[in-house]
């Protein structure tokens, strides 16, 4: 458990972020977390945005699952804290 006092958001709080490099809604994918196995929904994930980017932890064990940073005209994106991300591709429109 963290002893960090940060007040967090749910995982929905990085649609926007996110929706800027996917282009399916991230927040209503599973992700499973690489430490303790847990797959949740990323929209029940806790999000951090106190720093210079977002950070998502594991809602079960508090493990960071996603950092995602921009950075002038690049963004970095880590997914290593999770081991899958399962996106429901039922919605999806053909062009």
């Amino acid at each position: 458990m963290s002893s960090y006092s940060y007040d967090y958001l749910d995982g929905n709080a990085a649609a926007g972020e996110l929706s800027k490099i996917f282009a399916l809604d991230v927040t209503a994918a599973e992700g499973q977390c690489a430490h303790c196995g847990a797959t949740k929904r990323f929209a029940e994930a806790h999000l951090y945005m106190q720093g210079p980017g977002l950070v998502a932890r594991c809602a079960v064990c508090e493990h960071v699952l996603l950092c995602f940073v921009k950075a002038r005209q690049r963004a970095f994106l880590d997914l290593r804290g999770m081991t899958c991300l399962i996106f429901d591709t039922s919605q999806l429109q053909e062009c």
